[in-house]
This record gives structure tokens, C-alpha cells and sequence, in this order.
């Protein structure tokens, strides 16, 4: 993956994300890449991102002056809700272009940026605009995180139906292992998840995401 900016979204929104995308920063970081994580719309926080924050520790290193400018999280919302809903009840207007800008500032200072999105896909940003929307539009690569939930299949497959239904292109699939209550579920949930996307997206590589 040698992309300049990977969006990460979940097939839900607890599938994971932010461990998931501190992992990958830390596997392309090993590979000797410069590596910077950003979060699309932090919801639920006031005056910094929690998820930033996790980004850090998981990485194991201290917040960057990008974290402490606001730049890894140009737009943070008080209420725990999608991003619609919770600008509403905070009576602002989303700017999409604060976090282009934001992003363009560290794309100009890092090999790659992972942008953990909010939610899954299909969270709405406005009542016709949604996530996907903003990977699609800035031509952003996908790196989607799954497990082995019940229900997961399901809403795997839905995500990837939307990608490829968008043209996004699928960096790579993020297999959190933290879920695997079950080991006849998740052994079979990872190998129908292989499958599908060996079908559908030949060549994608997939990540089995040690749970810490």
C-alpha cells in the first residue's frame, strides 16, 4: 500500500477502527514509511480527539504538534452522534474544506495519512451526503475493518457492495481479531470474508489484527 492517503471505515461503528487504524499506521511506519493518523469528524469530545489520542498511545509516541494544533482533528463535535445530528445539536455547519485543508497540510509532511473516518460507510454527514460521499469524491482508498460479530458477514459484504458500486478502490481489509468470541463463527466468518473479496477484489490484502 503505498497510497499518499487511506481512508479507514468500519462495517459498523464499533467494528474496531481506531486500534485497527493505529495498527496499520504502526505495520506501514515498520516499513519504514512516515505515517501520521487524522480523524475525519470526532463526535462526542470537546476540545481534542479521544481516538487522536488513542492513535498516540498505541503508536507509543507523544502527541505531534499537529495533534496539539488541531489538525489531526480539524472538526470536533461535544455530542456522542453521527456527525449530522451532533453539528445540529451544536449549531454548526460542517466545512468539509477545514479538514481538506487540514489533511493537505499533513499529506505535505508524511509519506501516508490514514484518515479514521466516523462510523461505517453510510454515516451521514448531511441528509444526502455520507461518508463514502467523501472518500468517493476526493478519491480516496478504503481500508475497511470487519470481525467476526454476528451480523458482520452481512454488513461486510453491504460495505463492499457500496465501494465497488462507487468505484472507491479497497486498499485492504482489516480482520479485528478481538472479536472472536466463538472460534466455529470467527473461523468461518474470516474464510467467507476471504473469499468474497478474493472474488470480487483479487488481489486485496487482508490483515488478521491481533487483539492486544
Amino acid at each position: 500500500m503505498m497510497e499518499k492517503t487511506i481512508f479507514v471505515s468500519g462495517i459498523d461503528t464499533d467494528a474496531g477502527k481506531t486500534y485497527c487504524t493505529a495498527w496499520l499506521a504502526n505495520k506501514l511506519r515498520a516499513e519504514g514509511r512516515s505515517v501520521i493518523t487524522q480523524k475525519f469528524i470526532q463526535t462526542g469530545c470537546n476540545g481534542s480527539s479521544e481516538d487522536i489520542e488513542a492513535h498516540r498511545r498505541l503508536m507509543g509516541i507523544s502527541p505531534t504538534p499537529f495533534d496539539i494544533d488541531g489538525t489531526t482533528a480539524p472538526i470536533i463535535f461535544s455530542y456522542p452522534a453521527s456527525a449530522q445530528l451532533a453539528a445540529r445539536i451544536d449549531g454548526r455547519e460542517i466545512d468539509l474544506t477545514v479538514i481538506d485543508r487540514a489533511r493537505h497540510r499533513l499529506e505535505e509532511a508524511y509519506d501516508t495519512v490514514l484518515v479514521e473516518g466516523a462510523g461505517g460507510l453510510m454515516v451521514p454527514i448531511t441528509d444526502d451526503f455520507f461518508a463514502i460521499d467523501y472518500a468517493a469524491t476526493r478519491h480516496l482508498p478504503v481500508a475497511l475493518v470487519t470481525n467476526s460479530r454476528l451480523g458482520s458477514i452481512n454488513h461486510t459484504v453491504l460495505s463492499l457492495e457500496a465501494l465497488r458500486s462507487r468505484g472507491i478502490e479497497l486498499a485492504c481489509v482489516l480482520y479485528n481479531t478481538y472479536f472472536d468470541r466463538d472460534a466455529e463463527i470467527a473461523a468461518d466468518t474470516r474464510a467467507f470474508i476471504g473469499r468474497y473479496v478474493e472474488r470480487h477484489f483479487p488481489g486485496t490484502p487482508i490483515y488478521d489484527i491481533p487483539a492486544l
